[in-house]
This record gives C-alpha cells, sequence and structure tokens, in this order.
C-alpha cells in the first residue's frame, strides 16, 4: 500500500489516500483481539455440546473473509451509494425480519431465518440500513422542507421498533432508538419534541418491565441477584476477580468451561481471566478509539447526511459494545448482545462490517459532487 502514489486516481489510490487509516489499523485490532479470544472461550462451548474443539473457531474464520471484504467494498461507496444500498438493504432485512415470526424459536425469541447451513439473524442488518436511511430522511427535509422526511423517518421507526419488541429483541431495539433519537436530535429536533420522546422512551422502558415477564426478570436480577439465576453474572465476574491484573495466561482461564456463552455474550469475560485487566482496558481503548475518531471526523463534515448518517453509525458501534462489557461486569442488566468483531456470530459480524464500512465510507476525505448523496 506504501507504494501507492498519491498521484495514483484508480479507485484504490484514491481509497488509500482519503480513508481513515487510523481506524482501519483499529478495527483491524479489534478483529486481531476476536481471532485470539474465539481460540480461547470457544473450545470449552463446542465440548460442552460434543462438537470438536474448534468448530465455532472454524465457523467463524470461514465468515471472517467475507466480512473483511464486505467492509472494504463498502468503504469504497460513495455517499449516494450508500444510500441506495442501505434504502435496498432495509427493505429486504425488514422484511425477513417479519418472516422471523414465523420461523423457529430458540432460547425464547423468534430472531433468525434458517438458511442452508446457517441461521441469519435479519435485524442484525436492519440496524445499519436504518440508521443510514434515517440519516437521509431528516437531511431530506432539511433541504426540502416540503419533503415529509421526518414523518417518514417517525413511521419507519415505529415499525422496526414494533418488530424487535415482538421477536422479543428489547435490547436492540434500545440501540435502535437511541441512535435513531441521537439522529433526530443533531437534525434540529425541538427542544419540547426532545422532552416528549425522552419522556416516551421512559415510558416505554418501564411498560417492558411490567408487561415483558424476560425484561422483568432480567432487571430484577440486576437489582437482586438473589431474586433468579445469576449463575453466568456471578462466573464472569469470577473470571474478572481471577484474571487480576495480568490475566492467567493464554487457554488458562478455568471459568470460560462453565459459562454457556463463554464465546459470544461474555467472551469479554474470558478476556479478563486470560489476559488480565491490562488486556481489557486495552480493549475498550480501541472501542473508545474507533467512536471518538469517527466522531471527530464527522464533525468535520458540512454534509447533514454525512454528518448524521456517520454519527449515527458510531454510536451504534459504541453502545453495542458498551452494553455487552457493561453486561459482563454486570454494571446493567444482561442482555445477549455480541462484542463487536470480538463476539462468536456471523450475522452480527457481517453486518458490523456493512457498517463500519459505511462508516468509513462517509469519513472519507471528498471533494465537489463526490460529497452529495
Amino acid at each position: 500500500m506504501s507504494a501507492i502514489a498519491r498521484t495514483d486516481t484508480s479507485v484504490l489510490g484514491r481509497w488509500w489516500w482519503t480513508v481513515d487509516r487510523w481506524t482501519l489499523v483499529a478495527l483491524g485490532a479489534l478483529i486481531f483481539c476476536g481471532i485470539i479470544l474465539a481460540m480461547a472461550a470457544s473450545p470449552g462451548v463446542a465440548a460442552r455440546i460434543g462438537a470438536e474443539p474448534y468448530h465455532f473457531v472454524k465457523r467463524q474464520m470461514m465468515i471472517l473473509p467475507v466480512a473483511v471484504m464486505l467492509l472494504f467494498a463498502c468503504s469504497l461507496a460513495t455517499p449516494r451509494q450508500i444510500v441506495r444500498l442501505s434504502v435496498i438493504g432495509l427493505a429486504i432485512f425488514a422484511g425477513l425480519t417479519a418472516l422471523t415470526f414465523i420461523g423457529p424459536e430458540i432460547k425464547g425469541a423468534r430472531r433468525w431465518v434458517m438458511l442452508p447451513g446457517f441461521q441469519l439473524q435479519p435485524s442484525e442488518f436492519v440496524k445499519p440500513f436504518f440508521a443510514v436511511v434515517a440519516a437521509w430522511l431528516f437531511a431530506a427535509q432539511k433541504i426540502n422542507g416540503r419533503f415529509p422526511g421526518y414523518v417518514a423517518a417517525i413511521v419507519l421507526y415505529l415499525a422496526i421498533v414494533a418488530m424487535l419488541v415482538k421477536q422479543p429483541d428489547l435490547g436492540m431495539a434500545v440501540v435502535v432508538s437511541a441512535v435513531w433519537f441521537t439522529q433526530f436530535f443533531l437534525a434540529g429536533l425541538p427542544l419540547w419534541l426532545v422532552g416528549t420522546l425522552g419522556i416516551a422512551g421512559f415510558a416505554g422502558l418501564f411498560g417492558a418491565y411490567l408487561w415483558l415477564p424476560h425484561v422483568t426478570s432480567r432487571i430484577n436480577r440486576f437489582l437482586d441477584p438473589g431474586s433468579g439465576d445469576s449463575y453466568q453474572v456471578d462466573r464472569a465476574m469470577e473470571a474478572f476477580l481471577n484474571g487480576g491484573l495480568f490475566g492467567r495466561g493464554p487457554g488458562e482461564g478455568i471459568v470460560k468451561r462453565s459459562i454457556p456463552d463463554a464465546h459470544a455474550d461474555f467472551i469479554f469475560a474470558v478476556a479478563g481471566e486470560e489476559f488480565g485487566l491490562i488486556a481489557c482496558l486495552l480493549i475498550v481503548a480501541l472501542f473508545a478509539f474507533v467512536v471518538l475518531r469517527g466522531f471527530g471526523r464527522a464533525l468535520q463534515e458540512t454534509n447533514l447526511f454525512v454528518l448524521l448518517a456517520s454519527t449515527g453509525l458510531f454510536v451504534q458501534f459504541g453502545l453495542q459494545a458498551i452494553i455487552n462489557m457493561g453486561s459482563s461486569l454486570h454494571l446493567m442488566p444482561t442482555k445477549g448482545m455480541t462484542l463487536p468483531f470480538i463476539s462468536y456470530g456471523g450475522s452480527s459480524l457481517l453486518a458490523l462490517a456493512v457498517g463500519m464500512g459505511m462508516a468509513l465510507a462517509l469519513t472519507r476525505k471528498r471533494y465537489g459532487l463526490e460529497a452529495m448523496p
């Protein structure tokens, strides 16, 4: 790559000299951490289900090259191409999300579409595509006051959240809501409406606590661990305690053998036990770097759509990481959400690659009409 001259006007040449390479390095480091932790956490989970030791590692490594290619391909796109991709992608994956209601129930939820050799969770792809489409709708009304962008964004948001709650997947609904609200606020949401939506959000969460049993159970267990089964969280906290500052060493963790989701929702606990506090802080720093640098690049934009879309994608990325790590550390109620680029999960990995690829594309340096969506 260093041999590419600044005068190179090819697609690859323009990409290399306009993309944020520091963010690329940080994302590459997270992917590398994911490979290491998958090899550390997966064998114990595979043994419990009677599979060969590196069953999950092999499956993840088969999907990883596809994810990297998707990230690269999306990062080459122009804002106009990203809008088109997102509109088409949202239509397809929102439709597939609706089909999950007639699909199989796994762990009390219907979130998957069964494909040959693969379980697809289409709602994972809805998240990044909806963030871009909502940004486009908000920006379109700002440019043309007669375009009903706000109304369309609200209707689309309510439809998507309704499907997520129906699955049920309250955690993803919260992430989608937080991203949408952030974008709406940045687009110039009136203060009275900020307060109204804030109250509506708290009312929705309280209603979920009252009427959704799994939400009630998780919040009660968070507030009072003795009120129900808190086995995985207890083992995760034990793992962090065992790891100390520098960890027990690669492959030396013992708590991962008893955590059912050690390779997915609680992989951060495996990092804590085997590699220690220093490694965990490094992972946190990588996520913080990606998000804060993304915000910094977005704030330099003069195009409202680019600002809203890139901010939404980085908020989504950071919030997902916070929820996963916070759940493992018992700082919030448990939620089955993957740690970006680190946890096992094919749908999550591919969707994150698409989302961060689009974020890299949107934060590239552009000139003239190329910046128009």
